[in-house]
């Protein structure tokens, strides 16, 4: 059966090359159509510093796919979840799934459309970049986690780890841990995003901030009794209420230099303002935190601002600058 993967960005290309260099027959499927025309006239192309590697991968716009779809990996931005998961619903075969590997809470909105027990989650931490049409630029390697919604194990979810074994995918009873604690570390990437400077150097250098965004994030996480989920070398129990600040610190060394060994130094947020020039789909993930600390009443006045300020820059009425970052340090 083909793996069909709807938006073929950064995740969705990334999965789409290994998947198709391990033999599995792909169909990438993307609204950007000089994306798809270069994927069939040159192939998919993955950038490494070594030099351009590439794979013969099935391209198509939606209009060109009549289904029916089996194994759908949807990779698309958070904003464009509702649209693509309508697209897919009508297409998705009998039996066929659809695993959510996109960052952000957008499992509940695709069950909406397909049935909570079609969906599968999936937790994603891989650092691409799409450069030009039909290449992604690597930019190091990352967590991926799987797992039904219900944490239950299924042959699904084993038969899609070992597909997606050149990625380092696991499994896991825990998707909702994995997810949160990403939400989490993201809160730093986005704040990162409002300057224009490595992602390591600016958390390295506001790290009160840093640690007061995540734990705004953790603090709603609570409130749900979630079981938050360490990734690569982001450790969610550092950055809980208890934890010692000699604790803080030392997680927040260890993550500042891992990050530096990566070779992508700037979020994709920051990229989608400064290069691409396209709203972020940052506003969507937190959307669902922010409804959550509302109604179980956690003040999280920093995110907010982050979030302000980030609309601010990204429509022109604020330019970049680590000045916001000494902003909120001050408010």
């Amino acid at each position: 059966m083909t793996y069909t993967v709807v938006g073929g960005g950064a995740i969705g290309g990334t999965i789409a090359f290994h998947l198709a260099r391990g033999g599995h027959r792909v169909r990438l499927v993307d609204a950007d159509a000089a994306h798809v025309a270069a994927v069939r006239e040159r192939g998919l192309v993955l950038r490494r510093a070594g030099g351009d590697e590439r794979a013969e991968v099935d391209a198509a716009t939606p209009e060109e796919v009549s289904g029916p779809l089996t194994k759908v990996l949807l990779c698309v931005k958070a904003q464009a979840t509702a649209t693509a998961a309508a697209w897919i619903a009508p297409r998705l075969a009998p039996g066929g799934y659809v695993v959510s590997v996109q960052n952000g809470l957008n499992e509940p909105l695709i069950a909406g459309h397909v049935g909570r027990e079609r969906v599968i989650g999936a937790f994603v931490n891989l650092f691409a970049d799409v450069v030009e049409p039909g290449v992604i630029r690597d930019g190091g390697p990352g967590a991926f986690v799987i797992g039904e919604l219900d944490g239950s194990a299924s042959p699904r979810v084993d038969h899609l780890v070992a597909d997606l074994a050149p990625l380092g995918a696991k499994a896991t009873g825990n998707v909702l841990g994995h997810l949160w604690s990403k939400l989490g570390f993201g809160a730093m990437l986005t704040a990162t995003a409002l300057a224009d400077a490595p992602m390591a150097d600016l958390i390295d250098r506001h790290r009160p901030l840093m640690h007061a965004l995540v734990a705004e994030v953790f603090a709603v996480a609570g409130r749900l009794g979630l079981r938050l989920e360490p990734f690569d070398a982001f450790e969610p129990a550092a950055y809980l209420p208890e934890a010692p600040e000699r604790v803080r610190e030392e997680a927040t060394d260890r993550l500042t230099a891992w990050l530096r060994t990566q070779p992508k130094d700037r979020s994709g947020i920051w990229r989608d303002i400064a290069v691409r020039h396209r709203p972020v789909e940052v506003h969507d993930h937190y959307r669902a935190v922010l409804a959550e600390a509302e109604a179980g009443q956690v003040d999280t006045p920093l995110l907010r601002g982050v979030l302000a300020r980030l609309a601010d820059v990204e429509a022109g009425r604020a330019p970049m600058g680590e000045e916001h970052l000494a902003a909120l340090e001050g408010a």
